[in-house]
């Protein structure tokens, strides 16, 4: 399947857009700037990341797997769209029998606990399950993470079990709950 136009999302506080070639600035500082915050939850980073010119690279990256109907990858702005302020990624999309993907989440640590994400994850999913007819939705978090396992249960995701040693997060294997939402609208 062969997607068009990358989407715009819009929420009353937000923009969500995919990357530009002109935004490789701007996230190369988000992330150097939420270098320490975003650490306690990512993988390690090789120093370039924090580079305009992985960002450029990454913005390419990011359409093409799109196009390929590979994944889906929101850069969350405030209303004036200039300054990125987190991220919402929908990778690995199954189609076929499964019709699913997988969901990782960030926002700069400025932002936390203003309910911007919740909005933008509420967006974000309403243009997955309708716009791309997936079916379900995985997400996972540490069990430490008390943040994200209420905002992914005010956004309806239920508790499905737990996996050790499931992904490397700043260079060692950490223990995840995973969740799941599924579209109760999905059309065959």
């Amino acid at each position: 399947m062969r997607l068009g136009p990358t989407p715009r999302l819009e929420s009353p506080r937000l923009i969500l857009r995919f990357p530009a070639l002109n935004d490789a600035p701007a996230l190369a500082r988000y992330v150097s700037e939420n270098r320490v915050h975003l650490r306690k939850a990512g993988p390690a980073r090789d120093p370039s990341y924090f580079t305009a010119g992985y960002w450029a690279n990454a913005a390419a990256s990011i359409e093409r797997d799109w196009r390929e109907d590979r994944h889906c990858h929101f850069i969350l702005f405030e209303r004036d769209d200039r300054s990125p302020i987190g991220r919402a990624r929908f990778s690995d999309f199954t189609r076929g029998a499964a019709q699913s993907c997988n969901l990782g989440y960030e926002i700069a640590h400025s932002h936390e606990g203003h309910g911007l994400m919740f909005e933008a994850l509420q967006a974000a999913i309403a243009y997955v399950f309708c716009g791309l007819n997936l079916h379900r939705i995985q997400a996972g978090h540490m069990p430490g993470n008390e943040r994200s396992a209420r905002l992914l249960a005010r956004l309806g995701f239920t508790r499905e079990g737990f996996a050790r040693d499931y992904i490397r997060v700043d260079g060692r294997w950490e223990d995840h709950v995973l969740n799941a939402l599924v579209n109760p609208h999905w059309k065959a």
